[in-house]
């Protein structure tokens, strides 16, 4: 008999919670097998918890979910493995340069926090030593 999972097992094992499942089978990232009365359970397969682990993976590398998909999906098909390694070298290039442009963007916003710091600092420093209110005119 092939190897199953609940959702609250693949919940438990990912430390992520079942909602979160259910949000990536609507996004058409899994789709598990319905059960039960109704269809009301769900039985994922080592497919989908494959799936699962990729999709945490893409996330952890601050990939959309369409970009996830695209990329797990582009392995349902081993066609031409060389075409899908390059797409996956471009979204991780493309990602690099995204985050890289984000980490210029901190830095410079580090560096303007730091001099507003030292300006403050100066000018308490020049208040304290003068006896007057912070920011108090000096030609009164």
């Amino acid at each position: 008999m092939a190897t199953t999972y609940t959702i609250a097992e693949l919940a438990r094992e990912f430390d992520i919670t079942a909602r979160a499942i259910r949000f990536y089978e609507d996004q058409g990232l899994l789709s598990p097998k319905r059960e039960g009365v109704g269809g009301r359970s769900r039985v994922y397969t080592p497919r989908d918890r494959t799936r699962l682990k990729l999709t945490l993976r893409g996330k952890r590398l601050g990939l959309t979910l369409s970009e996830i998909k695209s990329i797990v999906d582009m392995y349902e098909s081993p066609k031409d493995t060389v075409a899908q390694i390059n797409r996956f070298l471009g979204v991780l290039a493309h990602q690099r340069e995204t985050l890289e442009q984000q980490r210029a963007d901190i830095e410079m916003a580090l560096e303007e926090i730091s001099a507003h710091e030292e300006e403050c600092r100066r000018l308490l420093a020049e208040d304290t030593t003068s006896g007057k209110a912070p920011g108090a005119s000096k030609a009164a």
